[in-house]
C-alpha cells in the first residue's frame, strides 16, 4: 500500500533543543534528527523533513508565518506537519489557519520537555501528528478541520487552542470546545467537527496578504484601577510609536476601569481598537450593562468586539486585518461571527 506524503518542516522550539556545555538547553536538532528520534514514523508515511529555522517560538515574527504559509500552500504533499516551540503555538497555529485553506491536514505540534530529560514528550506529539495527518478521517474533513495542534494525544482546533500552562507536561487546551479527537491505541477517536463559519468569512475578508508590510498592534491588559498611561501614550504620540492598532483585553463581559473610558474612546476614534475577553473565553456581553465603561457605551463610541477570541488570537486577527488594507467597518464585520 502506498503511503501517504508527510512533509515536516521544523521551526525550532524545546522539541529541537540540546544540552550545550554548560547543561543549558539550545537550538540544535534539525528536522531530520527529530524524525530519525521517531523510527516508527516510517511504517507510517513517507516522510521528507526540512529544516526551516532553528529559534525558539517567542522569536518569530509574523513575516515568517507568512512566508511559511506561503511555503505550504504550494506543497504537493499528503499533509504537513509543523514543529515549533510551544511559547507561541496558539497564536502562529491561528495565523496559519487564516492564511491556508488547503484540503489536506496541516498541523502544528511542539515539546513541553526537551530531549535531555528522562521522559521527553516531542517524539511522541510528533508520532501522534503524523497519526493524525494520515487518518482517512481526518483526511477526509481536512477542509473543515482547518489547521489543528496536536499535543499530548489531543487534537485542537488553531481557533481555540491554548497554551494554560507555562511548564507543566499538560500546557495545552481548548477550554471553550474541548479536542476535536483523541488519540487511543494509536487510533485516532473523533470527537467534535469545529464550527469554522467565522473563520472561514475571515480567511475571505483578508484575502491575499503575501508581501504587505507589517501593521503592528498592541496589546493592552485591563486591570483592576488601571491608570491609563499606555493609552494616554498612545494618543499623545501615536505616529512616534507606529501602532495600527489596539487590542484591550477587557474585563468580565467587555469592560474597562471607569477612570480610562474616555482615552479608550478616543483611541477608538484613532486606531481599529478590539475589545477582547482577557477571561480567555466568550462570547461577551453586548447588551447588559450601562455606564461609561460598559459593554454598551463602548459599543456605541465603536469599539470592536472581539466576541470569543482570545486577546492573543485578537491580535494575531487584526495585526492580519490591517495588512490586508481593511477599513473599521470591515475589521468590525470580520469580528462580528466569532460572537
Amino acid at each position: 500500500m502506498k503511503l501517504p506524503r508527510i512533509k515536516i518542516l521544523a521551526l525550532g522550539g524545546t522539541i529541537a533543543t540540546r544540552p550545550d556545555a554548560s547543561g543549558a538547553m539550545q537550538m540544535g536538532l534539525g528536522a531530520e534528527d527529530l524524525v530519525a528520534a521517531v523510527p516508527a514514523l516510517a511504517t507510517l508515511a513517507a516522510i521528507d523533513a526540512e529544516t526551516v529555522s532553528r529559534v525558539g517560538s517567542h522569536s518569530l515574527g509574523f513575516d515568517q508565518i507568512h512566508a511559511l504559509a506561503a511555503r505550504i500552500a504550494g506543497l504537493d504533499a499528503d499533509g504537513v506537519i509543523v514543529t515549533q516551540g510551544t511559547d507561541t503555538l496558539e497564536e502562529t497555529a491561528f495565523l496559519l489557519d487564516l492564511l491556508l485553506d488547503r484540503d489536506i491536514p496541516v498541523i502544528v505540534t511542539a515539546a513541553m520537555r526537551n530531549p535531555a530529560l528522562t521522559s521527553p514528550d516531542g517524539p511522541g506529539n510528533l508520532l501522534a501528528a503524523v497519526r493524525v495527518a494520515c487518518d482517512p478521517w481526518v483526511r477526509a474533513h481536512a477542509r473543515a478541520l482547518g489547521v489543528m495542534a496536536v499535543m499530548l494525544d489531543e487534537v485542537y482546533a488553531a481557533a481555540d487552542v491554548l497554551k494554560v500552562h507555562p511548564t507543566r507536561f499538560n500546557a495545552f487546551a481548548a477550554p471553550q470546545t474541548g479536542p476535536l479527537a483523541a488519540l487511543v491505541e494509536d487510533r485516532v477517536v473523533p470527537l467534535s467537527l469545529p464550527v469554522r463559519d467565522a473563520v472561514t468569512h475571515a480567511r475571505a475578508r483578508i484575502g491575499d496578504v503575501a508581501g504587505a508590510r507589517e501593521q503592528p498592534v498592541a496589546l493592552l491588559w485591563m486591570g483592576l484601577d488601571e491608570p491609563g498611561f499606555l493609552l494616554q501614550a498612545m494618543l499623545d504620540h501615536r505616529d512616534k510609536l507606529g501602532y495600527r492598532g489596539v487590542v484591550l483585553g477587557a474585563m468580565g463581559g467587555g469592560h474597562v476601569p471607569e477612570r480610562i473610558a474616555p482615552l479608550v474612546t478616543q483611541l477608538a476614534c484613532m486606531l481599529p481598537t478590539i475589545v477582547s475577553p482577557r477571561a480567555g473565553g466568550g462570547p461577551m456581553l453586548r447588551q447588559t450593562y450601562g455606564g461609561p465603561s460598559s459593554e454598551i457605551a463602548l459599543r456605541k463610541a465603536g469599539l470592536i468586539w472581539g466576541g470569543r477570541v482570545h486577546p492573543l488570537k485578537a491580535r494575531v486577527l487584526l495585526e492580519t486585518c490591517l495588512r490586508a488594507g481593511l477599513g473599521r467597518d470591515t475589521i468590525a464585520e470580520v469580528f462580528d461571527p466569532f460572537g
